[in-house]
């Protein structure tokens, strides 16, 4: 039998599955493991592996939160690098592909049903228009898929890493607060989940707002950047409230931007681990003023479809697939 394994890693949370072909969405185990707790991948597979108990795996694909160059891969947010041939070798893999994690989300939207998707505006689709994905989590991906000889084609970028373009005074005052940390001030650094927390920091370090000492007990409890964003849908601490605020300003002034330069008429697919869990606040306004505000094509941009991806795992269902894709067709 034909076994292969898929994984999803990402500075803050790695998926691994192992199923045969075809049964993607019935896997023979599936874990999450969070990425910080091990050294490297082989060290996590070798707990995986053990615990499936398969020995020999047919294909693999990883995607991966970083550039992938050629057979090696540094994250980006995480302190690994990955030699797909040191794996294959140690583990007996015959094939092993990397690719970026956002290229796995373009291959993982097509496997996608109705239900995975909470659509912001509906726009005019085209069939075989370009598809843009964005997201963010640990780190800002973006990816997008076109079409040629009808067949889709899936490309992999760090835009995520384009300068932040600040567009009011308040913005700007946050780029040179954040210069003082960052030699280089790109728009993962603040629309993240280290961005969130960086937006905080600000809107506190400035004066703008106060926290209380239930909130910064809560942070310094847990996650940053969750507390801040619970808070805020709570609408209990105006300082969380004022940074998701400026953060769905900037997420959407970005996904807008992206958009002006793709042309994605297929449509726009907001991923990462962050969009989801904040369906409230990207219904309510300031992401899509954000996204529309761009002056002589604000309209243009109102014709583009554009949803948040609601399913957790499309990036390792887009490892699954292009692990199983031949490779003169990938």
């Amino acid at each position: 039998m034909n076994y292969i394994l898929a994984g999803d890693i990402g500075g803050t949370k790695t998926l691994l599955q192992i199923s045969t072909a075809g049964n993607t969405y019935a896997p023979l185990l599936q874990k999450s493991y969070r990425s910080t707790d091990y050294a490297d991948l082989p060290e996590m597979l070798d707990g995986f592996l053990h615990e499936a108990g398969i020995s020999k795996i047919a294909t693999a694909c990883f995607a991966l939160a970083g550039p992938v160059n050629s057979r090696q891969v540094q994250l980006t947010n995480l302190p690994w690098q990955v030699d797909a041939d040191a794996i294959a070798a140690r583990f007996a893999i015959p094939q092993i592909k990397l690719i970026n994690d956002f290229e796995a989300v373009g291959w993982g939207i097509a496997l996608l049903a109705s239900a995975d998707l909470l659509t912001l505006q509906t726009g005019h689709v085209q069939t075989q228009g370009t598809r843009l994905t964005v997201g963010a989590g640990t780190g800002l991906g973006v990816g997008w898929m076109s079409w040629h000889n009808n067949a889709c084609t899936v490309h992999a970028s760090e835009g995520g890493h384009m300068d932040f373009a600040p567009t009011d005074g308040t913005q700007y005052e946050l780029l040179r607060y954040l210069q003082q940390r960052h030699s280089h001030v790109s728009y993962e650094r603040i629309v993240s989940g280290p961005g969130l927390l960086a937006i905080y920091e600000f809107l506190r370090d400035s004066g703008r707002a106060v926290p209380t000492a239930q909130l910064v007990a809560a942070m310094a409890q847990e996650d940053g950047a969750a507390v801040i964003a619970h808070h805020a849908q709570q609408d209990t601490e105006p300082i969380a409230r004022l940074a998701l605020d400026l953060f769905m300003s900037i997420y959407g002034a970005f996904v807008g931007n992206v958009a002006l330069m793709m042309l994605p008429r297929g449509g726009i697919y907001i991923a990462g681990g962050i969009a989801a869990k904040i369906t409230p606040a990207m219904q309510q306004g300031a992401f899509l003023r954000a996204f529309h505000d761009k002056g002589r094509f604000a309209d243009l941009l109102k014709t583009l479809p554009l949803h948040i991806v609601l399913n957790p795992q499309v990036g390792l269902l887009g490892a699954n697939a292009a692990a199983q894709y031949r490779e003169q067709q990938y």
